[in-house]
């Protein structure tokens, strides 16, 4: 909610300090209501109770009756004094024996029951265990309350005491909480009229108070806005007085520390601003407090978003570091950020924030890039790696035939020429490596020139391909049989391009298809045009390329399957080479590959539609 923004009155003080008020008062009345409700009740129950209770005469005469040994004549007796008893509130009573047989009821129009044994069990209990049971109970048939009592019948022959009965009564207690809830009636009313009484003198009373606390409020959101030339009215000297005297002071005191802090804070942005480092302070929790636009660059962050969380989020250090790790130990860390798609690795020097007494406020961190430099002594050492490691393999090869011709193998006809071969076969394949290598060396330095040429893509491809459908018929050496499908655009695409490199490119491509391609295989192979390029695309059914490895071949030396390409006489150099080629011609190549499904090389030039006109003018 903005500060400025008018308050309704269901949202004031006012209205809070006067619903305070009346809820007190209510809550008040509602707790002494509820003991007087309560007490109410309980005394109007026992005093019904007394009134349904049975006269002494009355038991007495029962209990007689049921000790008569005949048995319908002391019906007829229980019979004529059930119809004396006269209750308005008794609903009906019965008289069982202590066998359970139902011996007179006063309910004329149930009369039925006389005679049956009872099938209620408290009243067995009761007959059991001579005591007075008492309770309450709602017959949901016609929706009323009734209490019920069931009082033993004591027949005393000398020192011997004996059950002979039970009295059951069962009355109406309808109107006994009829009486009651209309008393609870005029009560809530009579809470709810004094309730807004309440309510509306503590309005008046509360305007008096907030009318002070609205002007300095009003006050504090110019002070906010940064006009400190209103003054807080003093209604009294007492604690509100004093407090509209603070505001002043306040106001006063802020417009000085506004001054100079905002001087402070332009030099602080101004320095900020202009640094080619990334630069990120924290509080003393080490939760971000600035962060220049450099290090929202570097770390791929919106600053708003980042101010207070905390630096090991913000540099993902969670896992291997504490705040207290950074606080206590300012070395240089080495953060690397690369994801799948991007590769940034920086490096952060963290210095303390502190002040003169020593208490540590805040770190400041200063970040880096070095991807570059990594990037590039990455290469370099891999690079060195593989060279020596490609090298030595033909080398240590050639040296062990050598010397074995040298110690005599050279004599044995048969033996000689095939270690002459595999020595040929090492030095070319040494040869072809270093060919290779100095095509990227010339490549990498800008030394390659293309010899760019206007050549129909259509019929280059298909020549290519013609070559290896010849392949198909003699014996190229893989001892594989396969087919080459050709699914080309009718239109003629003419594109400007170094016919020798292209087609080096998808001699490769081509190589490597038919290399991992399974026997009996087929090799699809497309030329389609879109808006602004010419898209060739290579496919194959072999078992493609694991999911990890698919941005890394096109690196240098880099094999999926290095047992296998070696053998197969592969230098590891004709992908890099080929992406190398396709982007001196500002074109993409990438790979689409699923492990176990095949691969597909796809290559993306330029190209630019030439209309006929065109050509009459260079004819």
């Amino acid at each position: 909610m903005k500060m400025n923004q008018k308050i309704r009155f269901f949202r004031s003080i006012q209205f809070k300090i006067a619903l305070i008020f009346t809820l007190l008062i209510l809550i008040t009345l509602e707790i002494v209501g509820a003991y007087f409700v309560r007490q109410l009740e309980q005394q109007n129950l026992d005093t019904f109770k007394q009134q349904v209770q049975l006269p002494t005469y009355v038991t007495n005469s029962i209990t007689k009756d049921l000790a008569n040994p005949d048995v319908s004549a002391g019906n007829k007796d229980i019979k004529k004094i059930l119809e004396d008893v006269s209750n308005s509130s008794i609903t009906e009573i019965r008289v069982i024996d202590n066998k359970g047989t139902i011996r007179g009821s006063s309910d004329f129009n149930n009369q039925t029951v006389v005679g049956q044994k009872t099938t209620d069990a408290t009243i067995k209990q009761v007959l059991y265990t001579p005591k007075t049971f008492e309770k309450k109970i709602y017959d949901e048939s016609n929706d009323k309350r009734y209490y019920v009592s069931i009082v033993p019948l004591v027949n005393t022959s000398g020192n011997a005491t004996t059950t002979v009965g039970v009295t059951y009564v069962k009355a109406n207690l309808e109107n006994l909480y009829s009486n009651i809830n209309d008393i609870t009636v005029i009560f809530v009313t009579a809470s709810l009229f004094a309730a807004i009484l309440v309510l509306l003198i503590t309005i008046v009373i509360s305007r008096a108070i907030t009318r002070p606390i609205d002007e300095m409020k009003k006050q504090t959101i110019r002070i906010s806005r940064g006009d400190y030339s209103g003054k807080v009215r003093v209604y009294s000297n007492d604690e509100l007085g004093q407090l509209a005297d603070a505001v002043n002071n306040l106001s006063v005191r802020v417009e000085e520390a506004q001054e100079s802090s905002e001087a402070e804070r332009r030099r602080l942005d101004s320095v900020l601003s202009h640094m080619t480092d990334g630069v990120i302070a924290t509080d003393r929790r080490g939760n971000v407090i600035i962060m220049n636009e450099s290090a929202s660059t570097l770390l791929d962050q919106n600053e708003d978003d980042s101010i207070g969380k905390s630096i090991l989020d913000i540099l993902d250090l969670r896992n291997q570091y504490t705040l207290r790790d950074l606080l206590e130990n300012q070395d240089e860390i080495m953060i690397d950020l690369s994801d799948v798609e991007h590769e940034q690795i920086l490096n952060a020097y963290f210095s303390l924030i502190q002040r003169e007494s020593g208490f540590i406020s805040g770190l400041v961190c200063v970040l880096h890039d070095v991807t570059e430099q990594q990037k590039i002594e990455r290469e370099r050492e891999s690079f060195v790696s593989n060279v020596s490691h490609e090298l030595r393999t033909p080398l240590t090869s050639m040296k062990s035939y050598i010397e074995a011709l040298n110690d005599g193998a050279w004599k044995d006809p048969e033996v000689a020429p095939g270690f002459l071969k595999v020595t040929q076969n090492e030095t070319e394949r040494m040869m072809r490596m270093i060919n290779d290598l100095l095509n990227l060396s010339r490549m990498d330095s800008g030394t390659s020139k293309l010899e760019l040429e206007l050549v129909n893509l259509n019929e280059l491809f298909g020549y290519v391909l013609d070559r290896f459908d010849m392949m198909i018929n003699t014996d190229d050496g893989t001892g594989k049989k396969y087919t080459i499908k050709r699914d080309f655009t009718k239109r003629d695409l003419w594109v400007e391009l170094d016919t020798d490199k292209i087609v080096q490119v998808i001699d490769n491509i081509m190589n490597n298809a038919i290399k991992y391609s399974p026997d009996g295989g087929e090799i699809t192979c497309r030329l389609l045009e879109t808006h602004k390029h010419v898209i060739l695309s290579i496919s194959d059914e072999g078992l493609g390329v694991p999911k990890k490895d698919l941005t890394h071949i096109f690196d240098r030396f880099f094999r999926v399957d290095k047992a296998r390409s070696r053998a197969q006489g592969g230098t590891g150099l004709g992908l890099a080479i080929s992406k190398e080629v396709i982007e001196m011609h500002k074109g993409k190549i990438w790979l689409d590959s699923s492990e176990g499904k095949g691969s597909t090389f796809y290559i993306s030039l330029p190209y630019e539609s030439y209309e006929e006109d065109l050509w009459d003018e260079i004819e």
